[in-house]
């Protein structure tokens, strides 16, 4: 068996899955993303591999990468569907309101006029994310107009395409604190609770990880928001609300996981390495 490993940084994820995946009997090969050429009328060396995890960095560069190899057959974790729908907060949006899975409520504006209006129909506090990015970055506690109008004004004035689509969200008060899971294939295999002081508790951020006991509601709500992106190797945000509702906030298709294993006690890295060994199996 051959397996691939699609990456831009090789970060402390990489490296475990690497020490699992290599107690196995297959052959892996670390594939860096920054020196890939892809001709797209060849594709015989690359049918090489039985399956591709991706593990990349930028989005825009694996999502690239993962259509043209499923287009060439090759089976790839997560797929290309699945980064569609994980990394556009959009498109995440979409898929759990479709699937009925409760989320919060979002605006989706062009110009800053049309997200100022949108804001106040909304009502404050509302949060202002771009719809595409990571680690908690980027993101806007909006609490009043006056906030809402310098924040806009400072997204027009950066002028890229990610600061070109407005993704406004109510606020939930999480109480500072949020639920990360883990979902691989089917299976709900540990989670995390987040805190911080700070409204946003990403562990990148500086939020404080510890175990969180996967209740029947929690594993519940994570397979389903899982399935409704297209399942695969995934982290579940979830929040809850001052009166114990559950809402899921984003799921994550390239997930980092280096803070989960010593206070959950599973080991993450192992379990993905099983999952990827058995998936060309059912998806070739």
């Amino acid at each position: 068996m051959k397996i691939g490993i699609l990456y831009s940084r090789i970060r402390k994820e990489e490296k475990l899955l690497v020490e699992s995946l290599t107690r196995r009997n297959i052959d892996l090969e670390m594939i860096d993303v920054r020196d890939a050429v892809l001709n797209l009328n060849q594709k015989d060396h690359w049918q090489s591999y039985d399956v591709l995890l991706e593990r990349c960095i930028s989005y825009y560069q694996s999502q690239t990468l993962l259509e043209i190899f499923e287009s060439w057959n090759i089976p790839c974790l997560n797929s290309a569907h699945v980064g569609r729908v994980c990394g556009d907060k959009k498109n995440t949006s979409l898929a759990l309101i479709h699937n009925q899975i409760p989320t919060p409520e979002v605006r989706i504006a062009l110009t800053p006029k049309s997200a100022l209006s949108a804001i106040e129909e909304l009502g404050y506090p509302v949060v202002l994310k771009p719809v595409v990015g990571s680690w908690g970055n980027l993101l806007a506690l909006i609490t009043c107009r006056e906030a809402a109008e310098a924040v806009l004004e400072h997204k027009a004035t950066l002028g890229s395409v990610q600061h070109s689509i407005f993704y406004i969200q109510d606020y939930i008060d999480k109480g500072g604190f949020d639920i990360r899971t883990f979902v691989v294939g089917d299976e709900t295999i540990c989670g995390i609770t987040r805190s911080s002081e700070h409204w946003i508790t990403n562990t990148a951020r500086g939020g404080q990880a510890e175990n969180c006991p996967i209740t029947p509601e929690i594993d519940q709500l994570s397979r389903a928001a899982a399935q409704a992106v297209g399942g695969g190797i995934l982290a579940v945000d979830l929040m809850q609300d001052r009166q114990g509702k559950m809402w899921v906030n984003e799921v994550n298709h390239t997930m980092e996981f280096k803070n989960s294993i010593e206070p959950t006690g599973v080991d993450i890295p192992e379990i993905i390495a099983d999952y990827v060994i058995r998936y060309p199996n059912h998806h070739r």
